[in-house]
């Protein structure tokens, strides 16, 4: 099967630069001493060590004022310290903003609880966000115009993590959706497409198998929806593998999308497919009162661990994103438009958008463009 390609223009409503505005971001200004912010850093498995070093060195060279606490957290290791877990979450806690990249999840490991899941419900850090845009870039790309927020809810549905055996060769696996969550997460899609300019807001679901469950979910955003009907919001619903279909053959007619836990995962991980790979996603978990910035699609990256070769786009959009939530605006800009300028040039880029240079080259073209 041919793989149909175009290439790369920008997202025709915002810019790679512009400042995407998170709700709830902005209160969450942390632990600040001396004009200086502290952040919990937890650099996650796979290339996580690599991207963090991107970063922070990055973060060195345009002097931005923020401190790291960082905790080397790993769930490759069965034996991971129970009091190094605590210190990361009492650290979170403390700090109220953390920058962090993916733990790795083990599928044959019975009763792992996932930190990445763990950490969304003690923190109540309910909305997870993915920014699947267009960049401004040399690469082959499946689809050209692509501009979606991709909101899903990160505390509950098929994720809850219940699951038991009634009786041997039987496990019942129970998805929850409550009214007070559905609520929550349909206000912060429609509150972040008031924000940023967004027209429109599609709610993913599959109510017509799961009538209980994708029922009160696509019933509770309908009746969210009205109330942001005077803002000129559209309202749309398609069901999931519906979806899944229009957004690889026509995803400029999504613009927000907000939908459970797994269905987030899955489209999300389409949506990186379609504008060169899960390196350029940023994304960002919000709650009332913690921020947890990481990358919108979570791969660990174990293949390439080690090669100096993995992008650390993601994790440094989404460290731009921190930044304004810190209200840091000025070193987000410079270190959102330094790294624009190396993506548009593309003659520094590493292998997933079709480049030669390691990971460190790329580190040392953005650093030079500050």
């Amino acid at each position: 099967m041919n793989r149909a390609v175009s290439r790369q223009i920008p997202a025709a409503s915002r810019s790679f630069a512009t400042a995407t505005q998170i709700p709830g971001a902005a209160n969450l200004n942390g632990n600040v001493y001396a004009g200086r912010h502290t952040v919990t850093l937890i650099p996650g498995d796979g290339v996580g060590m690599e991207m963090a070093g991107s970063v922070k060195a990055i973060f060195k060279a345009a002097h931005v004022p923020v401190e790291f606490e960082t905790f080397d957290l790993s769930s490759y290791n069965p034996a991971t310290d129970a009091n190094k877990l605590k210190e990361a979450m009492d650290s979170i806690k403390r700090n109220k903003v953390a920058l962090k990249g993916i733990l790795h999840t083990p599928v044959n490991r019975l009763g792992h609880i996932s930190l990445n899941v763990g950490m969304r419900k003690e923190l109540d850090i309910y909305a997870s966000l993915s920014l699947i845009r267009n960049m401004d870039g040399k690469w082959a790309t499946r689809q050209q115009n692509v501009d979606i927020a991709m909101i899903r809810e990160n505390t509950e549905g098929e994720y809850s993590g219940l699951e038991h055996t009634p009786v041997p060769g039987v496990v019942e696996s129970l998805k929850v959706v409550t009214r007070e969550k559905t609520e929550r997460i349909a206000r912060f899609a429609f509150d972040f497409a008031l924000k940023n300019g967004r027209k429109k807001v599609t709610c993913i679901h599959k109510a017509n198998i799961m009538k209980l469950g994708d029922g009160l979910f696509l019933k509770v955003c309908r009746d969210i929806a009205k109330e942001y009907e005077s803002s000129g919001i559209k309202f749309e619903d398609m069901i999931v593998d519906n979806a899944s279909m229009q957004l690889v053959s026509r995803p400029s007619q999504f613009d927000v999308i907000v939908c459970g836990n797994l269905y987030g995962n899955i489209l999300s991980n389409i949506g990186a497919a379609l504008i060169g790979g899960p390196g350029i996603v940023p994304g960002a978990n919000i709650g009332k009162n913690y921020a947890v910035f990481e990358p919108g699609c979570r791969h660990v990256g174990k293949a390439i661990q080690g090669s100096n070769t993995a992008n650390p786009t993601a994790l440094l959009l989404s460290s731009i994103h921190m930044l304004r939530s810190l209200e840091l605006d000025d070193h987000a800009s410079r270190i959102s438009n330094a790294l624009h300028k190396v993506l548009a040039e593309g003659r520094v880029l590493t292998p997933d958008l079709e480049g030669k240079s390691s990971t460190t080259d790329f580190t040392l073209e953005v650093i030079a463009n500050l």
